[in-house]
């Protein structure tokens, strides 16, 4: 009998172990997925984050970078034929019609107008083809190594591809942007040009069941599956998401999102305001200066502490005067796990004024004049 409970007990402890095992690690059933923290890129969640796979809508994610980039949203748009009656989602353009960019872009992101893709490619390149070759540069600029773009609205096409990583970064850096973030945010739109007004509603119901949702674009083909990039800002931290081929994309994002905010948190790794060095001076009345890091540097740490920190700064055995405040004298570097985060310059937070006859001269005018 001791020993059948002492079996029992063994498999309860396992039964609970394993249950907060799943609770701390998301499921995840999509063909490819990865989370990251926005601002510094890292990667909280992934599963198959490199494997190419068709992206639908979230095409528009890059789309409407470009136009955000390259234009201004009062900038009026001629619509081109070849826009009108583009299959699939739409904004339903007309011939002839003329919209701002603010209202042209809000119809791509939150109804997914196909159509409004191609009136922005055009507007923008002349063409959907030479848009694409853009987008692409854009796209290796922001460090994404497994996409390639043909079409401006995510309309299937076999050689279109993109990877969860790479959605996730270009996601990253849209949301840096004041206008995209604004659009992408909005929940209703209505439109002020135009031959007619149309209401716009978001698809992205992150924004309405998530708190602190924030974005960004929904997508699906019957080739892609469903497909989500979402967002989220809670307590300072931002994170973004993708998930492509995902049959539950709601409850899974959200799975995500609660996974990156109930495990890490934004912390300071290097504190402008509060971290200080000091280098000995020569030929200075002082006899240290003091030097500080030009800028702080926030990084997403577990929560749990299982982040090895390691801050290491450079800096010169002996420096000599004059020296002016904001002066470069060294850096300090962080890594966590081995992986380089960042370094900042470590600058002179004082004047050390040189041992000069004028400097002497000047005290004792000084003192006079006291």
């Amino acid at each position: 009998m001791k020993k059948l409970l002492s079996l029992l007990l063994a498999f309860l402890i396992l039964g609970i172990g394993s249950t907060a095992l799943a609770q701390g690690t998301p499921a995840v059933s999509a063909g490819g997925a990865c989370l990251m923290e926005a601002s510094t890129g890292r990667v909280l969640y992934e599963k198959n984050a490199d494997v190419q796979l068709p992206m639908a809508s979230t095409t528009k994610i890059m789309t409407a970078l470009l136009a955000v980039e390259r234009c201004s949203l009062d900038e009026m748009v001629k619509i081109d034929d070849s826009a009108v009656g583009t299959e699939g989602s739409s904004m339903y353009l007309d011939h002839g019609e003329t919209l701002s960019m603010a209202d042209l872009l809000h119809g791509l992101m939150l109804t997914s107008g196909n159509d409004a893709a191609v009136a922005i490619a055009i507007h923008i390149s002349g063409s959907t083809e030479d848009f694409a070759k853009l987008m692409n540069s854009r796209a290796k600029e922001l460090g994404c190594t497994n996409t390639n773009f043909v079409t401006p609205n995510g309309l299937h096409r076999s050689d279109h591809y993109s990877t969860a990583r790479d959605m996730s970064l270009i996601a990253c850096y849209a949301m840096k942007n004041k206008d995209f973030s604004e659009i992408v945010g909005t929940e209703y739109h209505q439109t002020t040009t135009g031959e007619r007004s149309r209401t716009l509603k978001n698809k992205n119901r992150i924004l309405w069941e998530y708190e602190g949702g924030n974005g960004v674009k929904t997508g699906y083909t019957q080739r892609s599956g469903k497909c989500l990039v979402f967002s989220a800002e809670r307590e300072g931290m931002q994170l973004v998401g993708t998930v492509i081929n995902c049959p539950d994309m709601w409850n899974t994002s959200k799975g995500l999102l609660d996974y990156g905010f109930e495990n890490y948190e934004m912390t300071s790794l290097v504190d402008a305001q509060s971290m200080t060095f000091s280098v000995p001076v020569e030929n200075s009345e002082k006899k240290h200066l003091a030097v500080a890091p030009e800028h702080s540097i926030l990084y997403p740490t577990k929560k749990n502490g299982e982040d090895t920190i390691n801050v290491t700064h450079s800096l010169p055995e002996l420096t000599e005067a004059p020296l002016m405040c904001g002066t470069e004298l060294g850096s300090i570097t962080v890594r966590v796990n081995d992986t380089y985060v960042a370094t900042r310059n470590l600058i002179a937070i004082e004047n050390a004024e040189e041992l000069t006859f004028w400097y002497f001269l000047g005290k004792v005018f000084r003192r006079w004049l006291s």
